[in-house]
């Protein structure tokens, strides 16, 4: 019973480990060593690796800060204030890959005989014991913590068969989660593969019989065109005012997408809003932030509420003649990123306009090859959404469980095996 368990503190377990400085002019886009920062790091804990957040590095480093597999890091300082990752921990996936810079923690010299690896690793993501790094934390803008505060932090200690107990419980969640996301990475990886094929390699359906003709982009297949973006869509269809708004809003916010996915709506009332909450969206519309476009934040919207909104400092982007996946690949092409990015204005901030995406070419292809394409694509775009879905349940599920179960709230032999199953 959680009664009986020990209360102590995280220095009375292990001791943490600051990682390496390594050299910003060895930083490179690919590589054989991934460069673990903050940025790479989920809110709920975990490693999230992926668009501008990955950085890899190519100079001299100490061997000490190759991290291995199985080894545990934990986030030292928050990105910004609207990404509070400080304290969450995550588990190494694989060895002789990723390095450990000095804005992690790794934890070290674990009593093994007090604590289990994994139950640690779900310890450090538990929101009490989060909630009481941030508290330690300092700094006005970005928060940072230090070793010697961790240590300090206090928590219920069970039975090392109870931790291996809740550790299995909660990793079973986290298996599933990781399966839908694989799910969700091979069907994005097929569709955008078939727009590849039919729309920049013109393999499409009958393309041995169909003739060529000149065009600005070269040759292109017989009946299609060059158009500009506002020809197949709409920018920035609508927006809200005082006087049109619903009185609570599901908001998007620039700093909530990352690169193909939407990673979190928050509620509002609309007197509470922030004052860039205007842009209505709707099913299939394509997110895209004007701000730092190489950074390819964007996503497509499936089946959003009634009142989601999002920030104005996105181009919101409605498929009118083409179907909205042809539109969402058609703009999340790596051509189209090197246009937003050389037509983007301003040195600190660069950005890119609504009249951006609507001068953007598009090359168009004839109205039943594009209602094939949407035929193939839709049900993948909708599957994702389907599990993603799933994934937030799990999510909600695993999230509720991980502090009843580490505070003993629920007695672990409550829980089923298949509990998450």
């Amino acid at each position: 019973m959680a009664s009986n368990w020990p209360t102590v503190k995280i220095g009375d377990l292990l001791e943490i480990k600051h990682g390496f400085a390594f050299k910003g002019e060895h930083f490179t886009n690919k590589g054989e060593f991934v460069l673990l920062t903050p940025g790479n790091f989920k809110e709920e804990g975990g490693i999230k690796l992926k668009g501008d957040k990955e950085k890899f590095y190519s100079g001299q480093f100490p061997d000490e800060y190759l991290l291995d597999k199985g080894d545990i890091v934990v986030a030292m300082t928050d990105l910004t204030q609207n990404a509070p990752i400080l304290g969450s921990s995550a588990l190494i996936p694989q060895t002789g890959k990723y390095l450990h810079n000095q804005r992690l923690g790794k934890v070290i010299n674990l009593k093994t005989d007090r604590a289990v690896p994994e139950f640690v690793f779900y310890l450090f993501n538990m929101p009490m014991v989060r909630g009481q790094i941030k508290g330690s934390a300092t700094g006005a803008t970005v928060k940072h913590t230090a070793p010697s505060r961790i240590y300090d932090v206090s928590t219920l200690l069970p039975p090392l068969p109870v931790q291996r107990r809740v550790a299995g419980i909660l990793s079973a969640y986290d298996e599933l989660i990781e399966n839908s996301q694989r799910r969700i990475r091979i069907l994005e990886a097929m569709a955008r593969a078939l727009y590849r094929e039919w729309f920049v390699h013109f393999r499409f359906p009958g393309h041995e019989h169909h003739p060529r003709v000149a065009s600005p982009r070269g040759e292109i297949p017989q009946g299609w065109e060059v158009k500009t973006l506002s020809a197949v869509a709409e920018v920035n269809r609508a927006q809200i005012n005082a006087r049109s708004a619903p009185e609570e809003l599901q908001y998007i916010d620039i700093s909530s997408v990352s690169p193909g996915q939407i990673d979190s709506i928050t509620t509002y009332a609309f007197v509470d809003a922030p004052g860039r909450a205007r842009r209505i969206v709707q099913h299939g519309d394509v997110l895209w932030s004007c701000v730092r476009p190489n950074r390819r934040a964007h996503a497509q919207v499936m089946h959003p509420e009634p009142s989601t909104i999002a920030s104005t400092g996105f181009a919101v982007l409605t498929a009118t003649k083409a179907p909205f996946t042809f539109l969402y690949f058609a703009t999340t092409t790596d051509d189209f990123v090197a246009y937003l990015t050389n037509n983007a204005t301003g040195a600190a901030y660069p950005a890119v306009t609504a009249a951006t995406f609507e001068k953007a070419d598009l090359l168009v292809p004839p109205a039943p090859l594009l209602k094939n394409f949407g035929g193939a694509t839709i049900p993948m775009a909708e599957e994702i959404h389907t599990l993603q879905r799933q994934i937030q349940n799990l999510r909600r599920t695993r999230d509720l469980l991980l502090p009843r179960l580490l505070s003993g709230q629920i007695e672990v032999a409550a829980i089923p095996e298949t509990a998450a199953a």
